[in-house]
């Protein structure tokens, strides 16, 4: 399976997810921001860092790059999309996600591991976890308060398009258990067609016991399969 990351300057988890997409055996290509074309790709990922140093916003200046436009052009084509981190602030800043990143309910950058429980696994990303499995994940963020509009949310819970909540250890998910302030505890969504995954936390950190816990790998997986 051929993958591509997207850099941009200020990415600083763009190796990690390399590093993890190679362990788990696609064919991945680094993508500069500059770029006008897109190698064939069957997954294409907008990793996580600090992209153009975060000003104006988060994600803003890179959604509107080059590159990007290739990328809605791929997405709307049906390939799969992975943003994780910045990179789900960089899709909604292009609308292929809907919603809104804000800062931290503490207005403080968070970097720690949380719990996360699998809410759908009946996607191309999260189809070998197990339904309310709860994994371990690793945050690293200052804008990730998930908000949407009323009539959105009730979408994604309709339409079964949040695939990730933050809980604490047992599962339960309430406001203790809520890192960042995001509604309803989202952690990550998928758009209507379900081809784009937009995730706060980073599983390509959980893929190696010697580091951290394997708990990140199963998304890869899914989409190996």
């Amino acid at each position: 399976m051929k993958s591509s990351v997207i850099v941009f300057p200020g990415s600083n988890c763009d190796r990690d997810i390399a590093v993890a997409l190679e362990k788990m055996q696609f064919k991945n290509t680094m993508v500069w921001h500059k770029e006008t074309k897109l190698p064939k790709s069957d997954l294409i990922v907008i990793p996580g860092g600090f992209s153009y140093g975060d000003y104006l916003r988060s994600g803003a200046i890179a959604g509107k790059s080059l590159i990007i436009n290739e990328v809605i052009k791929a997405a709307n084509s049906g390939c799969l999309i992975l943003g994780i981190c910045n990179g789900f602030q960089i899709l909604t800043e292009t609308g292929l996600l809907k919603g809104t990143l804000l800062r931290n309910k503490n207005l403080k950058f968070i970097n720690k591991d949380v719990h996360i429980k699998v809410i759908n696994n009946n996607s191309k990303f999260s189809k070998k976890y197990n339904e309310n499995q709860i994994l371990k994940i690793n945050i690293a963020h200052n804008e990730g308060n998930y908000f949407t509009d009323p009539e959105h949310l009730i979408k994604l819970q309709d339409e079964n398009l949040i695939v990730f909540k933050y809980c604490d250890e047992d599962g339960n998910i309430n406001e203790k258990s809520n890192p960042n302030g995001s509604i309803n505890n989202i952690a990550g969504i998928l758009n209507s067609k379900k081809n784009i995954l937009g995730m706060m936390p980073h599983p390509e950190r959980m893929v190696d016991e010697i580091i951290s816990n394997k708990d990140g790998v199963n998304l890869f997986s899914s989409l190996l399969n």
